[in-house]
């Protein structure tokens, strides 16, 4: 994701009642499990999962699914770093990801790449299509 986009979220733009509906039909859409471990938790959080189009400058989203409290903390992985616990969600990306200490090395990697590649673009537009699914009719 590029670093314009950081701190940026669905659940500041909505009202708490409608981030609440859109995530709670994420959690109704993976049948309560982690959409990535594929664990069954009792606490699920949601995340948005986006595309890049450099070329047409827009980033669109594609989803929002439901993943447990390790795994979210993998995705955002500086921000884990910052609070401290970088080390368990080493640990779970290894177990999940069936790899060594090099293989989450190599994936740090190429996700740091990408965000670069991503945040030299201007500005992007957003592609809030997927959002027309809970609009009635």
């Amino acid at each position: 994701m590029p670093t314009g986009a950081w701190n940026n979220n669905l659940r500041t733009v909505f009202s708490k009642s409608a981030w609440d509906f859109i995530r709670k039909d994420a959690y109704e859409r993976s049948a309560h499990r982690c959409s990535i471990c594929g664990r069954l938790v009792k606490r699920l959080e949601a995340h948005e999962r986006w595309s890049f189009d450099k070329e047409k400058q827009v980033q669109k989203l594609e989803d929002v699914v439901a993943v447990c409290h390790a795994c979210h903390s993998v995705i955002h992985i500086g921000r884990t770093q910052i609070m401290g616990y970088e080390n368990s969600a080493i640990a779970h990306f290894k177990k999940v990801n069936n790899c060594d200490y090099q293989g989450y090395i190599s994936e740090l990697k190429r996700a740091n790449e990408k965000c670069i590649e991503l945040s030299t673009v201007g500005e992007w537009s957003l592609d809030l299509t997927w959002l027309e699914r809970y609009i009635k009719e």
